[in-house]
């Protein structure tokens, strides 16, 4: 069995957690283990967080929106948070990742999402502005669970 949401979300602060609240309810749900639930909806907060931040177009439009659709199917989690701001500076590639110093405040989403996910791809929309990060990882399942791979 397979589920897949997709949200429409503000870029306020407070939409951080309701898609945080929603994934990890939907993997209690299905008898996801426990501790790939918090992996993920790490991953997804800081994911959520970095659109809320920098996803917004260069006027600075406070209703501006970002998406976040996830994926349960079998035996993976994929998750994707696309929004409508500038994009990725990129020269050629992948951008690249630094690693924040020990003392910044900001600066370590990027860096966690590749450490608590198995598959990272960070990148922007084709042909149009905006940054697409998206992660996936296998998922373990509690005994019993409802909709565990078979």
């Amino acid at each position: 069995m397979s589920i897949w949401w997709s949200l429409h979300l503000r870029r306020e602060a407070a939409s951080v957690p309701l898609a945080r609240r929603l994934l990890i309810g939907t993997m209690e749900t299905a008898g996801v283990d426990p501790d790939v639930s918090y992996d993920l909806s790490v991953a997804l907060s800081e994911a959520c967080a970095n659109a809320v931040e920098h996803g917004g177009d260069p006027s600075g439009s406070p209703s501006e929106a970002y998406r976040v659709t996830a994926y349960l199917d079998g035996e993976k989690c994929r998750i994707e948070v696309a929004d409508s701001g500038p994009g990725f500076p990129v020269d050629r590639g992948r951008p690249p990742i630094r690693p924040a110093r020990t003392d910044a405040e900001h600066g370590r989403g990027l860096c966690l999402i590749e450490e608590l996910a198995d598959h990272v791809h960070i990148g922007n929309k084709p042909g149009r502005d905006g940054a697409v990060v998206s992660f996936d990882k296998i998922l373990k399942w509690r005994e019993g669970a409802p909709l565990m791979a078979v």
